[in-house]
């Protein structure tokens, strides 16, 4: 019998990486008001969407960082998802809300640095919880 004709291979990932990413505004300028966040958490949405991951939560902290939940197919790099969410926003958000400009030098929205780590079973919900939070914190 044919050894290599028994054996099978998993050819699909049958779960995600999950990430709790942080990032702040140039010079933390309090910019990020509700009328940006609900933007943001729509766009933030249709880009993951288009980009082939998942935005699980999203909230703004203080007006001048933000936390994000996401979850990707493990061939999905987390940096992919972090230059996809930042390039594309700080485009658009500048686009949209003009009015940012006047507050930041240079044309750029977003820091250039960014905290990452990933999340395991256990600890997803711990993260959720943290990432809600941040919203009460810059009412």
């Amino acid at each position: 019998m044919n050894k290599k004709a028994t054996i099978t291979h998993a050819r699909t990932c049958v779960y995600n990486v999950n990430y709790h990413i942080v990032w702040s505004v140039k010079y933390r300028r309090k910019v990020l008001n509700k009328e940006i966040e609900q933007y943001l958490k729509t766009l933030f949405q249709e880009i993951a969407e288009e980009k082939g991951f998942k935005v699980v939560m999203m909230e703004v902290g203080d007006q001048d960082h933000i936390h994000v939940f996401a979850s990707a197919h493990p061939k999905v790099s987390p940096s992919y998802i972090v230059k996809m969410l930042k390039g594309i926003s700080g485009r658009k958000l500048f686009w949209r809300f003009p009015e940012i400009k006047e507050k930041l030098w240079k044309g750029h929205l977003w820091n250039s640095s960014y905290y990452i780590e990933t999340i395991g079973s256990i600890s997803e919900e711990a993260i959720k919880k943290y990432i809600a939070k941040q919203k009460k914190g810059g009412e």
